[in-house]
């Protein structure tokens, strides 16, 4: 039985969509079943905040909602701050999620740590690029 917050953010995700100007995306597709998350994060370049947090996603009424909370969860947070996010956290808002769903919950946490990740990557590439920018104007 899924609780009422768990229905309300499935109904009416507040969070839902992609988003122009994102920095940060995270991809998630479930082990053991068809879904998959898309996380967008607008994160501040100079202090690391993530400043908005979107999601996209295509699954069911556990995936859509722990994808919406885990918005909320990591807005306002540093990185690192947003790396401690666990599927726990997102459980805790969304009340009793049924055993057979907690993999909804681990896949939004998981999107945290990919988007993350693709942030830290894509900030790799645009300073070895200027290294060999700079390298090549010698």
């Amino acid at each position: 039985m899924y609780s009422k917050t768990l229905i309300q953010r499935f109904q009416d995700p507040k969070n839902a969509g992609g988003m122009h100007g994102a920095n940060a995306i995270g991809y998630v597709e479930g082990k053991n079943c068809q879904d998959v998350v898309r996380l967008y994060l607008k994160v501040n370049e100079n202090n690391n905040l993530i400043e908005n947090a979107r999601f996209k996603a295509f699954g069911g009424c556990a995936t859509i909602a722990s994808a919406d909370v885990t918005c909320d969860l990591v807005k306002g947070k540093t990185m690192d701050e947003a790396l401690g996010v666990t599927n726990q956290d997102v459980i805790a808002v969304l009340g009793d999620i049924p055993a057979n769903k907690i993999h909804c919950a681990v896949m939004a946490e998981e999107a945290i740590h990919s988007a993350i990740e693709y942030y830290y990557k894509r900030k790799e590439k645009e300073a070895k690029k200027a290294i060999s920018d700079a390298n090549n104007n010698i």
